[in-house]
């Protein structure tokens, strides 16, 4: 079946703001990030996170991020005003009576948890936790706080509080020839490098200890920017808010915790985890939801079952009801949301049907409804289902993205991402009306920006999908001529591109000033269009998209805005392998960049942490004789001899998310084809390079992409 080329054309307001002055690569550090945002108890006020960008003081072309908490009245009467300085800080969270908030912050290298008064005086430390302190959680009577801590397993197996009679794990730790893990267990042999074999183990300890050597026998062992063989697990602890009482442990074991909160009669505990005894965590992908007595006493699974996932609870106002979110294992999913009565069981659970992914579970006051955030459709509406009828409204439009809310009563305060702005803080009623935006963090230098506002277009392809995508014109447009195009590809690949998505906003803004046509859009295994979208690139990653992308620059060059002799492609993560793809398959494009990319899904099953995209994709594992001739396919450096295509190649030095020899296979190849390929590598840069890296890394990013694309094509 061919593509059925349906081009419909959606209404949009003009296609460029009128200001003066053209968005810079340097405006990247004035773009102002709002998160974490919570209404006080009271509903007057709210309290949120800006991310700000600052210059460092020592040099003048490093800039570093700086966090601080900000409050800010719910009807905008009065601008935000910061309550922290200095350090960054993070996580707040009102005390029940709304005169305190609690806050994270790091001190002597860990995070702790300070209390700060609202009428008046310095940030207090309450914490001073060995393991450091995150993600406060209230008791109902403001006495108490809830908290999580990384614990590494050295210290977990010789703390007697969390690991009672210093237990050994249940599960298997995969240490070849050790098969009760014994080899756990403390010895007194002193380091000896030519004594009896405890001594000589004891000198291999010391020299992992003095990072000599790295021992892997974990599955995971690529974080984000290095390796490691250590373990680590989550737990939840409670600490008084009123002494300087050591914290208590709520959980035990060599186990990972997460999610807690209290009962609203704040006589129990829900939170989420996982318990199983028989394998090693890295291969236990089940997640359970429990609920514990206050002292950590009693636990209970709530929710559990093999091959499922059970997460995010969130419990009704009155404890009643819990919410949650529950799915395969597979991420190639959408995770169903249910509520089941607290005190219930697996029977009573009610789903409530909604086909996108989920965010920022909130309930309502009077619970009869539940609100959430969800990609779909290039936007991020903000939703609520009503439990009654199992009912859906969209409550905000899909040309912006809510990305953190909060709800009392009849108010909703959040921040929203739109073309005309990358964030600021509204506020409305509970039904998103009557909006008024609390806040000028990025309006004010932007109102003098000229801007180019993206124009949706959809098609239906040759699976009967409807694709979405959308064409944004240079800024200065003139009407009649033709203009040098930028295919630009999104990652993932579950990913999802459109107006309400926040982290492309300057570069797209940066292209159309620059004078370059900029397409994007969402090909089948996009995220923001439900399960069988998302699911449409499996086993095919390359064809499928590429025909789904290609589709979308073709309808744009039909509209008589484009120089086809003057057309680049770019791309980061999977879109990285895409660009290698089209450009082994179609000779089109004049230049072409990849950032970060995977082109050897054999080799990215070994080197990258996101290795279970191969399994999960295309079906199994290198070795398997199944799937060899499917990994083969899809791997862009088996087509490498097709590529003519001038290509600039981005990897980040520590990026360990999809790993740096696959730019260093694809590099080499081309060199010794002698094609016109260049390479750079940032150093310390991991896969987040592009969105929260280095901001001079970034910024130099963007100028050499431009200044590539314009050898070819200027």
């Amino acid at each position: 079946m061919k593509a059925l080329w349906v081009l419909i054309l959606l209404p949009i307001v003009g296609w460029s703001q009128q200001g003066t002055e053209l968005v810079k690569v340097t405006d990247l550090l004035k773009v102002k990030q709002m998160s974490g945002l919570s209404i006080s108890p009271d509903g007057q006020k709210a309290v949120f996170v800006l991310n700000n960008i600052e210059q460092e003081v020592d040099s003048k072309w490093e800039y570093k991020y700086n966090n601080q908490i900000y409050i800010v009245p719910t009807h905008g009467a009065e601008a935000p005003k910061a309550l922290t300085a200095r350090e960054n800080a993070s996580q707040p969270a009102w005390s029940p009576n709304g005169k305190q908030l609690a806050f994270v912050r790091v001190a002597e290298n860990k995070p702790q948890i300070f209390l700060l008064s609202l009428e008046g005086g310095e940030a207090v430390q309450l914490t001073k936790f060995k393991y450091g302190a995150s993600n406060p959680v209230w008791s109902p009577d403001g006495t108490k706080l809830l908290f999580t801590a990384s614990v590494p397993l050295k210290e977990l197996l010789k703390d007697s509080l969390l690991n009672p009679g210093k237990a050994l794990p249940k599960w298997p730790m995969e240490k070849p020839g050790f098969n009760k893990n014994e080899f756990l267990k403390s010895s007194a042999a002193q380091p000896n490098p030519d004594g009896t074999t405890e001594e000589i183990r004891a000198y291999l300890d010391l020299n992992a200890t003095d990072k000599k050597a790295k021992v892997i026998n974990k599955l995971n062992f690529q974080e984000e920017a290095t390796t490691s063989g250590e373990l680590s697990f989550s737990h939840i602890f409670m600490v008084n808010t009123q002494t300087e009482a050591s914290p208590k442990p709520i959980t035990k074991g060599f186990y990972k915790f997460n999610s807690p909160q209290f009962t609203p009669d704040g006589k129990h505990i829900v939170f989420a985890g996982n318990t199983d005894t028989t394998q090693h965590p890295d291969r236990a992908l089940e997640s359970q939801i429990f609920i514990a007595d206050l002292d950590g006493k009693n636990i209970q699974v709530l929710l559990s079952e093999t091959g499922k996932t059970f997460t995010g609870p969130k419990l009704s106002p009155s404890g009643k009801w819990l919410a949650f979110q529950m799915g395969a294992v597979s991420f190639v999913d959408v995770p169903a949301l249910a509520v089941m009565p607290l005190n219930g069981s697996k029977k009573e659970i009610t789903p409530l049907p909604f086909d996108r992914n989920k965010s920022g579970i909130t309930w309502s006051n009077d619970e009869q409804y539940i609100y959430f955030a969800a990609q779909s459709d290039g936007g991020a509406p903000l939703y609520r289902v009503a439990l009654a009828t199992k009912a859906v409204e969209q409550l905000t439009d899909f040309n912006s993205g809510i990305s953190s809310f909060d709800l009392h009563n009849t108010q909703l305060v959040y921040v929203k991402t739109a073309v005309a702005n990358p964030f600021e803080l509204y506020s409305s009623n509970e039904l998103g009306k009557n909006e008024v935006r609390i806040s000028q963090f990025n309006s004010n230098w932007l109102a003098n920006k000229k801007l180019s506002f993206p124009e949706k277009r959809t098609f239906v392809n040759e699976k009967g999908l409807t694709v979405a995508y959308w064409v944004m014109k240079p800024a200065n447009y003139e009407a009649g001529k033709k203009y040098p195009t930028i295919l630009n590809i999104h990652g993932g690949p579950s990913a999802m591109w459109g107006p309400g998505e926040s982290s492309m906003w300057h570069e797209f803004q940066y292209y159309a000033a620059k004078g370059y046509v900029v397409v994007y859009g969402n090909p089948r295994g996009s995220g923001g269009y439900g399960a069988e979208f998302l699911r449409a690139n499996i086993n095919d990653w390359g064809a499928g998209p590429t025909a789904d992308v290609l589709t979308s620059l073709d309808l744009t060059v039909k509209e008589g805005l484009v120089d086809t002799s003057k057309l680049a492609v770019t791309g980061g993560s999977y879109a990285g392998y895409l660009v290698a793809w089209i450009i082994s398959h179609d000779q089109r494009f004049k230049a072409a960049c990849s950032q970060r990319g995977v082109y050897d899904l054999g080799t990215f099953f070994g080197e990258g942490n996101a290795w279970r995209l191969v399994p999960n994709y295309f079906g199994g594992y290198p070795w398997e004789e199944k799937v060899k001739p499917i990994l083969q396919r899809e791997s862009p450096i088996n087509y490498v001899a097709n590529i003519h295509t001038p290509y600039l190649i981005f990897h980040g030095e520590n990026d360990l998310r999809t790993g740096v020899i696959q730019s260093e296979m694809l590099y080499r190849s081309l060199k010794i084809l002698g094609r016109t390929v260049e390479y750079v590598r940032h150093p310390g840069g991991t896969h987040e390079l592009t969105r929260t890296g280095n901001n001079r890394q970034r910024i130099d990013q963007m100028l050499r992409t431009m200044e590539f694309f314009g050898r070819f094509i200027r």
